[in-house]
């Protein structure tokens, strides 16, 4: 008896319907229109970062053209070795640490009293959010001259007015002085955020803290606060990116003197003044990639939020 074998059936390929198109190609019909952006946005930014690492790897000054050489990561050891660049690094830091928490206490400050009902809230909050909306050269040229001047400050009309001493700002307290324009104009942003934090609060569960006898201390330790967590870190993250890369106050103000000089300005100093194409590039890779290390966890604190208040609804 022999045994006969059948052949597996083929499964019947299937094609779309005439005069319909198939996924793959809606799906490229759909991306289309935003391949220009896309590659607008790969020209403007991704080509020049690409040209400034490569530059990094070369001791290249602009007025001795002739003499360009590939110098590996000489570059990137000078800038973690040299006395002045290490103490720029440190100055960024520092400058960054301080603005960074000034402005998140403040701004819950504001924030828990803009949560409040009070006539003339949206004025205030109009005012208050008014310094974050000026032009960052602007307002570094309002501090330096309008309120840090020697001679015609509204600090030392103040301190003139009730008999005080009349300091040099800027000589006398050059960091502080540079922090304390950048904590004025980057607080309204984080209470901005907090405020938000505020308001999406269950107000149900305060409501039933405060019926159990719980103090506004309590409710504000152990029911905003790790409210607000979320909304302290994604603050924290955004500014210490914006801050990290500040330019403005440090040329302004102090002119990168005094102890004052940043990362990127001393980015600014060894390109434009040095003219050390390498070094200056070097560094500025080192920003970029500190920015890059502090936005990835900027991203990912958006992304929890976004799925939390998904998850509410």
């Amino acid at each position: 008896m022999t045994a006969t074998t059948t052949a597996p059936l083929a499964s019947p390929e299937i094609h779309p319907p005439a005069g319909r198109p198939s996924a793959r190609l809606r799906a490229w019909a759909t991306r289309a229109p935003l391949l220009p952006a896309l590659i607008f946005m790969i020209v403007v930014t991704q080509l020049p970062f690409v040209a400034t690492l490569v530059i990094s790897f070369f001791d290249w000054n602009s007025l001795y053209p002739d003499a360009r050489r590939f110098a590996g990561l000489d570059n990137y050891q000078e800038v973690l070795t040299d006395s002045d660049l290490r103490h720029s690094v440190w100055t960024t830091v520092l400058l960054t640490v301080a603005v960074v928490l000034a402005s998140l206490v403040l701004g819950l400050v504001l924030a828990l009293l803009l949560d409040r009902r009070f006539r003339g809230r949206g004025i205030v909050r109009t005012l208050l959010i008014a310094p974050f909306l000026v032009v960052p050269v602007a307002a570094a040229l309002l501090w330096k001259h309008v309120l840090y001047n020697p001679e015609y400050g509204l600090f030392n009309g103040l301190l003139h007015y009730v008999g005080g001493p009349q300091p040099d700002w800027i000589s006398n307290t050059p960091l502080l002085a540079v922090e304390a324009s950048l904590i004025w104009q980057w607080t309204p942003f984080m209470m901005l955020i907090l405020l938000a934090g505020l308001q999406s609060r269950d107000h149900e569960q305060i409501e039933a803290a405060r019926v159990d006898g719980a103090s506004d201390w309590q409710i504000f330790v152990h029911l905003t606060l790790p409210h607000l967590r979320r909304y302290l870190e994604l603050g924290a993250l955004l500014g210490s990116i914006y801050i990290v890369q500040n330019f403005d106050a440090v040329f302004t103000i102090t002119s990168g003197g005094l102890g004052t000089a940043n990362l990127p300005y001393t980015v600014y100093q060894s390109f434009y003044q040095a003219h050390e194409n390498g070094l200056a590039s070097a560094a500025g890779v080192l920003v970029v990639i500190g920015s890059i290390v502090i936005a990835t966890f900027a991203l990912r604190v958006v992304s929890s939020l976004f799925r939390e208040e998904v998850s509410r609804a």
